[in-house]
């Protein structure tokens, strides 16, 4: 097995390049987990795709110990300023979370959406998982979904034989996921697409469950307005039920697992989509958003501006995923919110 040297060219900055080193990589290439995972096999992202920043995905839980050293040292990075050694503590109980409606006049507040990225105990992660695996995946996810009651009722939409139909509504509400990314592809996540991958929503399409994208499930609550107790409530709802059915694969350490190290701990984003353009133009916005640990960017993605009639519309959301538990990292966001729209409507009362 021989170090991949394209990584050393001057041009790549990826994570990989940093802590994977010919001598890391030597002291390292002949380990394997259980399933046979390499360390070569998780660096295959960072290796096919030279502009990756962190450029490592786990085939198996195993891999955070088998290669501990260099996880390690990737997850500090990419969790800073949060360490390894301190933990991780979760908290999925919605009657924890302080948080008033921040907009119940629907003024600023276009939508909320909370997700969650979970794998099951005992397969492999979407790198390494094995056709028989993914599909048993399915089924298990499936017979609990479809056993949902109340508001989470709903309905279990395969991707492997979709109707033209059908995968047009889903577009049309925008729930259809696609084939990853070159990244994930590179990093094997897409072996025998789209067989074993589908989509669960309720019934009132505020609940939704995307099964073996890049993690095993994706699980989703959202509705517009502005109530992020509601939507957390749901979330919390859904994802203990599932827990409890089946099992989330989970450290102490590092909390729930997933393939990419950037949503280990609680694998949450919490955002909404919110119109602030004076708060955005603020001078202090940065600082801000540093101070309550919260992100923005363009609704469109990462980079997008907001143009047209979504003009001074952002999504805000947590930035920390690591060593804090579900409800802070809602808390984060809605606290963050609530400084930022402080700020839009005192610069509205100056118009």
């Amino acid at each position: 097995m021989e170090y991949p040297t394209a990584i050393l060219k001057p041009e790549v900055d990826s994570l990989i390049k940093k802590f994977i080193t010919p001598e890391v990589f030597e002291e390292h290439k002949n380990k394997k987990t259980s399933r046979g995972c390499t360390l070569l096999d998780c660096m295959q992202s960072g290796v096919g795709n030279l502009d990756s920043s962190v450029g490592i995905y786990a085939g198996d839980e195993e891999c955070y110990t088998a290669f501990g050293n260099v996880f390690d040292n990737i997850i500090e990075v990419c969790h800073a300023p949060h360490k390894i050694k301190d933990g991780h503590g979760s908290d999925m109980n919605p009657d924890n979370l302080k948080c008033p409606n921040p907009d119940p006049e629907g003024k600023y507040v276009r939508s909320t959406r909370v997700r969650v990225a979970r794998n099951l105990k005992g397969y492999g992660l979407p790198p390494s998982i094995r056709k028989e695996e993914r599909l048993e995946v399915e089924r298990k996810v499936v017979d609990v979904l479809n056993s949902l009651t109340g508001e989470l009722s709903g309905t279990y939409y395969p991707l492997m034989g979709m109707d033209e139909a059908t995968r047009q509504k889903l577009v049309d509400d925008h729930f259809l996921f696609k084939k990853g990314d070159r990244f994930l592809d590179a990093a094997g996540c897409n072996q025998e697409w789209p067989e074993g991958r589908g989509i669960f929503h309720n019934d009132a399409k505020t609940f939704l469950v995307w099964v073996n994208e890049e993690d095993q499930l994706r699980i989703i609550s959202m509705e517009k307005g502005s109530d992020i107790g509601s939507v957390f409530r749901r979330l919390c709802n859904g994802v203990n039920a599932i827990d409890a059915k089946l099992g989330f694969q989970h450290s102490n350490s590092l909390g729930y697992l997933s393939s990419c190290p950037t949503n280990l701990g609680t694998g949450m984003r919490a955002s909404v989509h919110v119109k602030i353009p004076n708060a955005y133009a603020h001078p202090d916005f940065k600082s801000i958003c540093e101070q309550y640990h919260i992100q923005a960017r363009g609704i469109h993605g990462e980079h997008s501006e907001s143009a047209g009639e979504d003009a001074g519309v952002y999504d805000i959301s947590n930035l920390r995923r690591l060593g804090i538990s579900e409800v802070q990292c809602v808390q984060d966001m809605h606290d963050g919110l609530m400084k930022l729209l402080e700020i839009e409507k005192a610069a509205a009362a100056r118009l």
